[in-house]
């Protein structure tokens, strides 16, 4: 029999501290989140297909159970919700009958940067607690150990598309950043 390379009382320990952590930090998270997209008549899961949508730019329902962390129907349903609203439509590929694809229509994509455009960092509970760590550091946390975690439990595929969509989305801040600098340029 294999030594153990922990104890059972370690193990408890660090589960339990994890999961009370996590769900103390959903919780504050869900109430900014549901604060943040409730003047726009859309609930978290409606929210986290249009932002996955956008930022995966041709995603699939699977795509969106994936990286959402949701199950295939829960991402179809609330994806055909959307549809309703004409926020996006689904598709299928001629040569692909087996994926529903995804893509904002105009009026998603007007949704979602007036969604950006609203959010208030000061009414962000996560953001304001992150603010000491910040001006002792001159950053905000990496939370290296736990994007490891999540890449042990989620896999290669999952950090892929996380590291994608947020590579577009600092794309899009950097776009407008420098237009807003040639703005000031231009008017000087």
């Amino acid at each position: 029999m294999e030594e153990k390379e922990y104890s059972f009382s370690e193990s408890m320990l660090f589960t339990q501290r994890m999961a009370q952590l996590s769900k103390a930090l959903w919780k504050a998270i869900e109430k900014d989140w549901q604060r943040w997209i409730k003047p726009f008549d859309l609930n978290i899961n409606e929210h986290h297909v249009l932002w996955i949508a956008h930022y995966l730019n041709g995603a699939t329902i699977s795509d969106i159970s994936k990286f959402g962390v949701m199950h295939v129907s829960t991402a179809f349903n609330f994806s055909k919700k959307l549809e309703e609203r004409e926020l996006l439509t689904l598709s299928k590929r001629e040569n692909d009958k087996r994926n529903t694809y995804i893509k904002l229509t105009d009026k998603g994509t007007n949704l979602l940067m007036e969604l950006m455009e609203a959010y208030d960092p000061t009414k962000n509970s996560v953001y304001r607690g992150s603010l000491p760590l910040r001006e002792l550091y001159g950053k905000f946390p990496e939370v290296i150990e736990l994007l490891a975690i999540v890449r042990n439990i989620y896999g290669e595929d999952f950090m892929e598309i996380f590291e994608t969509s947020f590579s577009r989305l600092e794309k899009e801040f950097l776009e407008k950043e420098e237009s807003k600098d040639l703005d000031v340029e231009n008017v000087v």
